[in-house]
């Protein structure tokens, strides 16, 4: 034996028999553990381990009796050191580090108090139970060391019991767990606080990043089962993530520099995060969820983990910023686009699905029209991020564009900005495939500088720069209107650009009011002509019964009155100039002033 192991024996002459601390007795059996050995004698073993016991007595010849190996003990050579010293009864430390392995070393020797009185399994549980399993660290320690002493932890009940400490005692510590009763109403108000914020990461979070991810899961489910809130998981499962995610070249392209082996065990701890994510209103933010569902695309997860990711990040793409977006294509050969269009078509599709039902994770005073401008303003500029990448084919980019609603478009200059770099990067397009370009801005709704700006671009089509042209005149045409000195006439309820309403009920509702008032101000102009004409044919009944044999009577009612400067003409005047309905004017339904000569002609 080693001079260091001498002075243990030397140390523990006064607790151990005389024959076992002499020095002088010889070692009688050779233990084997792993690449160890241990040269030692039987008495001491035999006398506390059921399964040494056991071994020797199945011996069949000296020699085998001599030789014994454990190739499965738990904690291998570095336990059966811990449990030798037990049995020669050395002193040494337990502690949360070692633990684990004395439990499931002293499992799997039998050193039970059938063999011995307070036996090694005795004095482990009792270490377990009064201190080991009293704090939250100690106990997600030990957790973490019954890691590699499976199956055996498993049997003795060491990782369930481990498990069941820290779910209690992190619903204790944290706010995120349901009050267990009515006088921690202060606490509840608190949680619905957090709630409505960005949940706090407890201290406790980064200790469980250490556990593996199988007894992660069964941790945060049993912590839910206690009682504590989804949401509040959220933290705990971004530095997991972090951690256990750290290395992927999820921002790069080309080929995986990555293990089979090692790219395995990343997709499962991805898969599984994936599955705890909370459901709750806006748990994670974006850019994470950004940066999930490049680490599934990279390690090819299952399908339904990169759906779930698209559908969360749609429900949030408000919230999204450009890079959040760029997710870039891993399959890249040149032959294929740097960036991951599909998927963000995917994306945009979710957050227009969830619009028109309804669905939203955060409604409580959110400005919805104001949602969908700012994803509008989003997408625009990502359109022009990828427009400058020649392997973007044009039914990717009209198709991406087109379900940008129009909406959510104040002005057309962020699309035109896109446009303008795609016909940049893609020189060689025919006319027809311009055009459709073209197509997918609205030139009414540029502003002066890019008109401007589209009036001397040589890149686009002959007809919008036309169309651009004429939108800007008459632009400037109204301009000057609304500068005379008559007040111009109330524009079309078409033209009327509404301001900026909380939602597009308000805007509908609004818009059939102003209709309404137009057709009950046409509806009195209407009534107030009736009236003149009923007026006017009195005055000329009377005038013909006063003076029956008068020629000018009689011609009046062979033809039709000469036009006159009446009220009613000029009522029929503001009305054309009106026109909200496209009424024809009085004066322009094909009558015509008679011939100068024969103005004043009865015949």
């Amino acid at each position: 034996m080693s001079a260091k192991k001498k002075d243990h024996f030397s140390s523990a002459m006064k607790r151990t028999s005389e024959w076992i601390s002499s020095q002088e007795v010889s070692s009688d059996v050779t233990v084997h553990v792993g690449e160890a050995s241990f040269s030692l004698h039987k008495f001491p073993l035999l006398s506390k381990c059921g399964f040494i016991k056991k071994l020797v007595s199945e011996s069949k010849s000296d020699s085998d009796a001599t030789v014994i190996k454990l190739p499965d003990i738990p904690g291998g050579s570095e336990a059966f050191e811990l449990t030798a010293k037990f049995c020669y009864g050395i002193n040494f430390d337990m502690s949360t580090e070692n633990i684990a392995m004395l439990r499931c070393a002293a499992e799997y020797l039998e050193m039970t108090e059938e063999h011995s009185v307070e036996n090694l399994v005795v004095r482990a549980e009792a270490y377990l139970n009064e201190v080991a399993l009293k704090s939250l660290s100690s106990s997600i320690t030990v957790l973490h060391k019954s890691e590699e002493l499976l199956p055996v932890a498993e049997r003795v009940k060491l990782v369930s019991r481990c498990i069941d400490a820290i779910a209690y005692m992190t619903c204790q510590e944290s706010l995120f767990c349901s009050p267990s009763s009515s006088s921690n109403n202060s606490n509840n108000e608190v949680v619905v606080q957090q709630q409505s914020k960005q949940p706090v990461v407890d201290w406790w979070a980064e200790d469980l990043t250490v556990l593996r991810i199988d007894l992660f899961q069964r941790v945060l489910i049993a912590m839910m089962a206690r009682g504590f809130k989804q949401y509040g998981l959220g933290p705990v499962l971004m530095l997991y993530a972090q951690k256990s995610l750290r290395g992927l070249e999820i921002f790069g392209k080309g080929m995986k520099k990555i293990e089979p082996k090692q790219e395995h065990e990343k997709r499962v701890i991805l898969e599984t995060i994936v599955s705890l994510l909370p459901r709750e209103k806006n748990p994670m933010s974006v850019s994470f969820l950004s940066m999930l569902l490049r680490a599934a695309i990279y390690l090819e997860t299952t399908v339904a983990c990169r759906l779930d990711l698209e559908k969360r990040m749609g429900l949030q793409l408000a919230q999204a910023v450009l890079d959040d977006l760029l997710i870039p294509s891993y399959s890249f050969t040149g032959e294929h686009s740097l960036f991951d269009t599909d998927t963000v078509q995917r994306i945009l599709m979710n957050y227009l699905e969830f619009e028109v039902e309804g669905v939203r994770l955060s409604n409580n005073g959110v400005d919805l029209a104001g949602d969908m401008e700012r994803v509008g303003k989003l997408m625009e500029n990502y359109l022009a991020e990828i427009a400058s990448d020649r392997n973007v084919s044009l039914q990717k980019f009209i198709g991406l564009a087109e379900l940008i609603p129009e909406q959510s478009r104040v002005t057309e200059d962020g699309m035109y900005r896109a446009v303008d770099i795609y016909l940049k990067a893609h020189p060689n397009m025919s006319d027809v495939e311009r055009k459709k370009v073209c197509s997918l801005m609205d030139c009414q709704k540029l502003s002066r500088e890019a008109c401007a700006h589209a009036a001397q671009n040589d890149r686009l089509p002959v007809q919008t720069i036309v169309q651009v042209l004429y939108y800007e005149q008459q632009r400037l045409r109204g301009e000057v209107t609304n500068d005379s000195d008559s007040p111009p006439p109330p524009p079309p309820p078409a033209t009327v650009l509404p301001p900026k309403l909380s939602s597009y009920n308000d805007e509908l509702s609004k818009l059939k009011r102003e209709n309404q008032d137009l057709k009950l101000e046409l509806l009195k102009m209407k009534m107030k002509l009736k009236e003149f004409e009923k007026e006017s044919e009195k005055k000329s009944s009377t005038t013909m019964s006063s003076n029956p044999s008068s020629p000018i009577s009689t011609a009046s009612m062979d033809k039709p009155p000469l036009p006159r400067k009446t009220f009613i003409n000029s009522v029929s005047r503001k009305l054309g100039k009106l026109n909200p309905f496209n009424i024809t004017p009085y004066n322009a339904r094909g009558r015509t002033k008679p011939p100068k000569d024969r103005r004043h002609s009865i015949s």
